[in-house]
């Protein structure tokens, strides 16, 4: 057997602190002096274990800079994309999946935040709340899915998080709905407040059950709206064709 180098010691190190999420995906890493110095390795060791890291696909060069992967990254997110684009009835499946993970995700953090976990909910809630009030539907959609990953982190459960957090980008794209319109549908943002909110505080009381069933009531009501929403633009559409074919062959 080949005698273990340090390089892989510190390989093993940093694949950790990104599989746990310390290294978040979209990270940069620090320059190699940087982690040299941190790491009390020399630059050569240090540069070794970052190849090693980068050929796993675990990192990422670009714009002049080393950055943390996404573990599900484009290669799998972009064709999922590219599918449901293709077939947007599918987007209900997705969301039934959402349902069943999102009640897991929230059961899981109600017995398992730790007092950062809390905290970090708590931020990302009030974040979301803001962004109503700017009216932006990109934000909106960020700091939205921010909650979510924050509950996904919350469950201490890595297979959840990074399978979620590498699919986040089906939440943020409006692949299936006009976002803009389905958030400016009379009384969505103060509902999607409303039960984030009661998500939150069943999570911080520490009630796993009330957790389960308000992040699965919220992702029943999403399913709903957009349900709706797509029923009223298809209306939409069948209205101004008919206006469209009147106008054209009408005497």
């Amino acid at each position: 057997m080949k005698p273990r180098k340090l390089s892989d010691d510190i390989a093993d190190r940093l694949r950790a602190m990104i599989l746990h999420g310390s290294l978040r995906p979209g990270d940069r890493i620090q320059a190699e002096r940087q982690l040299a110095e941190t790491l009390e390795a020399s630059r050569p060791i240090i540069r070794e274990a970052l190849m090693q890291l980068e050929k796993e696909g675990l990192l990422q060069v670009r714009r002049g800079g080393l950055y943390v992967q996404e573990l599900a990254h484009e290669p799998v997110v972009e064709p999922l994309l590219n599918l449901f684009a293709s077939d947007p009835s599918s987007f209900d499946d997705y969301l039934e999946f959402r349902e069943v993970i999102e009640g897991a995700s929230a059961y899981f953090a109600a017995l398992r935040a730790t007092e950062i976990d809390r905290a970090n909910l708590i931020q990302a809630h009030d974040k979301f709340v803001k962004s109503h009030a700017e009216n932006n539907a990109s934000l909106e959609a960020e700091t939205d899915a921010d909650f979510h990953i924050a509950i996904y982190e919350a469950c201490h459960n890595l297979a959840i998080l990074h399978i979620m957090r590498g699919t986040s980008a089906l939440l943020k794209n409006d692949v299936f709905f006009n976002r803009s319109r389905l958030y400016q549908r009379v009384g969505y943002k103060d509902a999607t407040i409303e039960q984030h909110r009661l998500i939150l505080d069943a999570i911080l009381s520490g009630n796993p059950d009330a957790a389960k069933a308000a992040a699965e009531a919220h992702i029943t009501f999403v399913r709903k709206a957009s349900d709706e929403l797509k029923k009223a633009e298809l209306r939409l559409q069948v209205s101004r064709r008919r206006i469209e074919e009147r106008s054209q062959f009408s005497s």
